[in-house]
């Protein structure tokens, strides 16, 4: 009872619940518009198919992983602000100002191989990047949301997205956080299925809210099996993890010592991980830690894993839950630092030293050296840039200073 009234009263207070789409917004228009851009993408789901073929796919359970292709296009640079998912207001929608899909075919096993192995050929570097939503998601925000994030990112990979029977309804918590559990397997099985094609260079995985759950749960499962991680999986991001802190901690040392880099996405005005903390018994979330207290930051230098803390972050999201996708920079950055073939922990070109850039120019419009602090909206915490950047952080706000002085 009180974890159901935790919900409702977030349902009520926080407007969680928002407005649906319209029925059949997946459902392909005839084409696109001149300077509309494509993103193709490869779905792998455990979601059972909908008694209505306009919604595709359900948010109950299905027997066994299937597949689909999706080709979603997104409206011209002029029509749209980056960081945002532009819904149709009423079907079919419209390609100028809204996103839509060109292609939705449902496929089966042997032709969703064919199609990865294909593609993955004209990709430079052969990379490939997993998407993993998070709790109350339908299938079409899921879609949307990740093409909207690899369109963003400018990232030159094969997009596959891995969606699990969420019901999409803030009332369903408890629902689907089992059907996270439940849909471990097949993500293990898809992830080892991508990284056996001998023609894949590298996986990077990202995984939002709840999806971090599914992830963590099946590589670890993968490295109890095989004895270690496939070696293709090079870099696992969890943005705004709704993970208990104790069993991430778990989890990686289960991965060994050979596990791929990490890179947490952490803010602590998260208001949906506030939420998800009453509701485990004040249990820690990952996704809200503070990485300069103690005991997290020994044990992320420790173990070597970088966090973004975006708390200072501001966007659109009145809850602060999804910053890593609807910051144009911060997608942009994950993009860069991902089609560059380096870690985000890469010590030659520490990810410190491109965010730099990015609040350097927030500083220069407050005018001041005390404004880079109070603007730069994100900190880095890692124990191989992390000298480094305050040391440009100080040598900034001297520089600045100079320029002011009289």
């Amino acid at each position: 009872m009180r974890t159901m009234s935790c919900i409702v009263a977030a349902a009520v207070i926080l407007g969680l619940a928002g407005c649906a789409s319209p029925k059949g917004v997946l459902l392909p228009v005839a084409e696109t518009v001149p300077g509309a851009s494509k993103v193709d993408m490869l779905v792998a789901t455990t979601r059972l198919r909908a008694s209505d073929p306009q919604e595709f796919y359900s948010g109950g359970r299905g027997p066994e992983l299937s597949f689909a292709q999706f080709t979603v296009s997104i409206p011209p640079a002029a029509s749209r602000t980056a960081g945002e998912v532009q819904w149709p207001q009423s079907v079919p929608g419209n390609p100028a100002t809204d996103f839509v899909t060109l292609k939705a075919d449902i496929i089966d096993r042997k032709q969703a191989t064919a199609w990865f192995s294909r593609t993955v050929r004209t990709v430079p570097q052969r990379r490939v990047l997993v998407f993993i939503h998070g709790f109350n998601n339908r299938f079409d925000d899921a879609v949307f949301r990740f093409a909207q994030i690899v369109h963003d990112a400018g990232t030159p990979v094969v997009p596959v997205l891995f969606t699990w029977p969420s019901r999409g309804s803030v009332l369903a918590y408890g629902y689907d956080r089992e059907s996270n559990t439940y849909s471990r397997n097949a993500l293990e099985s898809t992830l080892r299925t991508l990284a056996s094609d001998p023609a894949v260079g590298e996986i990077s995985i990202l995984a939002h809210s709840m999806g971090n759950w599914v992830t963590l749960e099946a590589l670890r499962q993968m490295a109890i099996r095989d004895g270690r991680v496939a070696p293709k999986i090079r870099n696992v991001l969890l943005a705004a993890p709704d993970v208990d802190v104790d069993l991430f901690r778990e989890a990686v040392l289960d991965m060994g010592k050979a596990r791929p880099s990490f890179t947490l996405f952490v803010s602590q005005d998260d208001r949906a991980l506030a939420i998800s903390r009453r509701i485990w018994g004040d249990a820690v979330r990952l996704g809200a830690i503070d990485p300069e207290q103690e005991p997290y930051r020994s044990e992320l230098d420790k173990s070597g894993i970088t966090v973004l803390n975006l708390s200072k972050l501001r966007t659109g999201d009145p809850l602060n839950h999804s910053k890593f996708a609807e910051s144009p920079e911060v997608v942009r950055i994950i993009g860069r630092e991902l089609a560059e073939g380096q870690t985000l922990t890469d010590a030659r070109v520490g990810i410190g030293d491109r965010i730099i850039q990015v609040t350097a120019g927030a500083a220069a419009a407050v005018g001041t050296a005390a404004g880079l602090a109070v603007s730069a909206p994100v900190a880095v915490v890692d124990p191989r840039t992390r000298e480094n950047f305050q040391g440009q952080v100080e040598g900034l706000g001297q520089a600045v200073s100079g320029t002011l002085t009289p």
